[in-house]
């Protein structure tokens, strides 16, 4: 009976997938079970068994809390800002990469912008510290134009703009890449046909490229859609100070100060909980009008 079993073809494939459930299971849904502290004023002396139980009071304290609406609009503002310019970049770079037709440059040229995403944002951050400072490079450079010097890291009209596009620039690379895979799978002969009915580069990315790529783009898009309320506590601290904090308070670096530095984790917890129902919602709810409308979705 166990030889049968071994030399089944799917019992290969269940071992070879199980690193990844355990994975999944150990560091994803069992931590899961932890959220019961959100109801609890939870003491990490006594454990979950051992807090008081304090119902929704937590929720009530992060609605009521003075900021919140702020902190949430913030959060709101700076993702969809991410979603606008940061979603379609990869798509494009890839669309322009895939034009290439000398080999050795196209690899060059991907590795080059994939580089980034290995970088941690303490790196990337002081890049663009070092760039966008008062007396930084770019600065100098205005200067040499008669423009006079733009505090970009000091003003709350440009803290958002700092975050779109550094983060742009870090992973725009390594998003290209799942494009380029997509891309690899077209039927060539699809393109051939295209040329001998007269379509030109740009009809044949409208009409074959792009439609081949529907799939990637809705999983894509519904699985950012799912994050949006994750702004990335790294890429916001680096650039926040107490001159931007208006614009540039969001949720995870509230979360941080707050649950880090002051130790409230059910309050925090009651936080993230928040943002994983709305996460929840707006995939569930995007999937299902993606399929009516894509015959695309996730599940």
């Amino acid at each position: 009976m166990l030889k049968k079993w071994m030399s089944d073809p799917r019992t290969a494939l269940l071992i070879i997938a199980l690193p990844g459930i355990l994975h999944f299971l150990v560091f994803k849904y069992i931590p899961l079970l932890g959220n019961v502290i959100v109801f609890q004023d939870y003491d990490m002396f006594r454990g979950i068994s051992g807090s008081r139980w304090v119902g929704f009071k937590h929720f009530v304290t992060m609605f009521e809390y003075e900021d919140f609406a702020n902190i949430l609009w913030n959060t709101v503002v700076l993702s969809l800002y991410r979603l606008l310019f940061g979603f379609p970049a990869p798509l494009v770079l890839a669309l322009l990469l895939n034009e290439i037709r000398h080999a050795v440059f196209k690899r060059s040229v991907q590795t080059v912008l994939y580089f980034p995403h290995f970088l941690s944002w303490v790196i990337v951050g002081g890049i663009f510290i070092r760039l966008l400072d008062t007396e930084g490079i770019l600065n100098d450079i205005l200067t040499w134009f008669g423009v006079e010097r733009i505090p970009f890291l000091e003003e709350s009209v440009y803290f958002r703009s700092v975050i779109v596009w550094s983060a742009i620039w870090k992973e725009v690379g390594w998003g290209m890449i799942i494009y380029l895979a997509a891309m690899a799978g077209i039927n060539p002969n699809l393109y051939e046909a295209a040329v001998m009915d007269g379509a030109n580069r740009w009809r044949q990315i409208a009409h074959i490229t792009l439609p081949a790529l529907v799939p990637a783009i809705v999983v894509l898009f519904l699985l950012r859609i799912g994050n949006l309320l994750d702004t990335g506590v790294e890429e916001v601290l680096m650039f926040l100070n107490p001159l931007v904090r208006d614009v540039g308070e969001v949720i995870d670096t509230y979360v941080y100060r707050v649950g880090l530095l002051e130790s409230h984790f059910s309050y925090t917890t009651a936080i993230g909980f928040f943002k994983s129902i709305v996460g929840l919602i707006l995939v569930v709810g995007l999937n299902r009008l993606s399929k009516k409308m894509t015959g695309e979705s996730i599940y």
